[in-house]
């Protein structure tokens, strides 16, 4: 038995898996983005040729043209862990049975996005704040993904974004201050056509603040050339919001590719999803947020998993993520220690769930409790 701490001490580890199952591959092709696109496992027959499938994910590849496809970069690949079906990030990208299983409390659209619609395309659930769904395709397709019915071209909808009816939208309501570019993958454009999109929000004057959501610099982080670094680097402030669910993930390739973020002065913020059998142990997030520190993102977002069609299993308990939350408290830098969150169904937006730090509170005092069980008082001021 592999004790906890041991395992952590292991992903805190910086590593290249390249080239892995594509040992014929050269080095020129391997760092081409689009190699790795053109090279995606996309089929039943791929998989096979490298992993040995269990029942229920052999079951999930065939069932998964009918809910969302299956596209897995080489670069992910090689993260797979080849004898074990239930491995962290084989989990995440390889379809399974079970979902084809629908939960009472699963919805399509968990959180009521299409009711806040007002343009094909563009989601204008907070005040002030747009998402601009650009894309619906991904470098790889997350099993748990909120936007399954539109996203790789396989659910229950399609994605028609309106680009002109957004951009007029945007001009015509001054309250709009922040847009993210979300989909799909909004990385997966060509730098020319991603600018073209950057370059007319920046002259809508309203609009202060621009920010990128994406996976593509873990699935393809040969993606993140300095070309497309020095593009993004024009339209300032620019933020990216990055998906690391767990620590291998982050390779010495993506290491490298969020420094070229960073370093074009790209602040980069991490959401992670709370997945059973991926995420849901403190050493494993520990490990996790300490390590995007060194790649220098700032661990943002804990997500309770959305309740999508079909992610009963890899759904945790709520106070699962508490208690993460409540083990990263005092024992790592505040740095690390993401805001978890419910998405709350139905379009209620991002709701903060915390452990209970406060034991008592009236008119003249409040009782604390900090990260060791200690308890303090402060007085109410004025009373």
């Amino acid at each position: 038995m592999v004790l906890p701490t041991l395992i952590a001490d292991v992903e805190r580890a910086f590593v290249s898996y390249a080239p892995g199952h594509w040992p014929d591959a050269t080095h020129e092709e391997w760092n081409d983005w689009r190699w790795q696109l053109k090279n995606r496992v996309t089929t039943l027959e791929g998989l096979e040729k490298h992993l040995r499938l269990s029942p229920e994910e052999r079951a999930g590849v065939i069932l998964s043209a009918h809910k969302l496809a299956m596209s897995i970069t080489p670069h992910y690949f090689n993260l797979i862990e080849v004898d074990d079906p239930e491995g962290p990030i084989r989990r995440q990208v390889i379809p399974r049975f079970e979902e084809s299983h629908h939960h009472p409390s699963e919805v399509a659209d968990p959180c009521g996005e299409d009711a806040h619609m007002p343009v094909p395309g563009l989601v204008h659930r907070y005040p002030d704040r747009v998402n601009f769904l650009i894309t619906d395709r991904c470098a790889s397709y997350c099993r748990y993904c909120t936007r399954s019915r539109v996203v790789s071209g396989a659910g229950e909808q399609e994605l028609h974004t309106e680009f002109e009816q957004a951009f007029n939208y945007l001009e015509q309501h001054t309250e709009v201050r922040d847009v993210l570019l979300s989909g799909g993958d909004p990385l997966l454009f060509s730098d020319d056509k991603l600018e073209k999109i950057l370059s007319r929000l920046r002259a809508i004057k309203h609009i202060e603040f621009l920010r990128i959501g994406t996976r593509v610099p873990i699935f393809l982080p040969q993606r993140i050339t300095i070309g497309l670094c020095q593009m993004l680097q024009k339209y300032h402030p620019l933020w990216m919001s990055v998906h690391t669910n767990h620590p291998r993930e982050l390779t010495l390739e993506v290491r490298a590719a969020l420094e070229r973020l960073a370093n074009h002065g790209i602040p980069l913020g991490n959401q992670s999803v709370l997945l059973s059998k991926v995420n849901d142990t403190l050493p494993i997030m520990k490990s996790l947020v300490q390590k995007l520190l060194q790649c220098r993102v700032r661990p943002y977002y804990l997500y309770q998993c959305d309740l999508i069609h079909g992610s009963a299993h890899l759904r945790t308990s709520v106070s699962k993520g508490m208690e993460i939350i409540e083990g990263l408290r005092g024992h790592t830098t505040g740095y690390a220690i993401p805001q978890f969150v419910i998405d709350a169904p139905g379009g209620g937006g991002k709701v903060p769930v915390n452990p209970n730090y406060i034991r008592s509170h009236d008119e003249k005092k409040i009782v604390l409790q900090n990260y060791e069980g200690r308890l303090f008082e402060y007085p109410e001021i004025g009373l």
